[in-house]
């Protein structure tokens, strides 16, 4: 068994999509109300009848967008309209090549940027 991917529930699918197509670049799928990108392992978009608005509990499950730059790119993103939920910070001390930031799409999921592992 592996990971394939995550879905996430939209209350406003391409409203979504438009947001995650300036983050990720155009879909790699789209049929109808439904978008994806897979790079590996995969973000699929759609519509769920049970969502309606922001997500209430965004810090239950958190998309690991791995970046090269964090700073620039978090900076790029909240350009973009993505909300600030954590800026730019080094989780280890002794380890000052690895970072992360943590943001929030126009339906409150939360994501994160990191350095390469």
């Amino acid at each position: 068994m592996k990971i394939s991917g995550v879905m996430i529930g939209a209350s406003d699918v391409h409203d979504l999509a438009a947001f995650y197509t300036k983050v990720l670049g155009p879909s790699s799928f789209h049929d109808g109300d439904w978008y994806g990108w897979f790079d590996g392992a995969g973000i699929m978009l759609g519509p769920h009848s049970e969502v309606k608005g922001k997500s209430q509990n965004p810090e239950r499950l958190m998309i690991m967008l791995e970046v090269d730059d964090v700073k620039a790119t978090f900076e790029e993103l909240k350009g973009i309209g993505a909300d600030v939920v954590a800026e730019p910070y080094r989780p280890q001390e002794d380890e000052e090549n690895f970072w992360l930031a943590t943001l929030a799409d126009p339906e409150g999921n939360y994501f994160q940027l990191s350095t390469p592992m």
